[in-house]
């Protein structure tokens, strides 16, 4: 347990900052668990709809830093390419 107000200080704020980093990485996760579920479906319209919502959610993290920035371009990249395969 941290003895100094400030370390006590940076523990609160960063359990606030874990507890909003994932849920952001969980609604992400559920978007392209959804895309994907669409895409086997053969529901393609509603994948090409929920896309560009999906990149969105993902550059933004990136741009927070919750996720890599390569990494949200990789995923967003490989959605699109199973969209356009299928």
């Amino acid at each position: 347990m941290p003895q100094r107000k400030c370390a006590l200080k940076a523990m609160r704020s960063s359990k606030k900052k874990r507890v909003n980093n994932l849920k952001i990485k969980n609604n992400i996760k559920k978007l392209i668990k959804n895309f994907i579920k669409l895409i086997s479906t053969k529901k393609l319209e509603e994948a090409k709809k929920l896309l560009p919502s999906i990149a969105s959610s993902l550059d933004k993290a990136a741009k927070k830093k919750i996720i890599h920035i390569n990494s949200a371009k990789r995923k967003i990249s490989r959605l699109a390419l199973k969209l356009k395969s299928t």
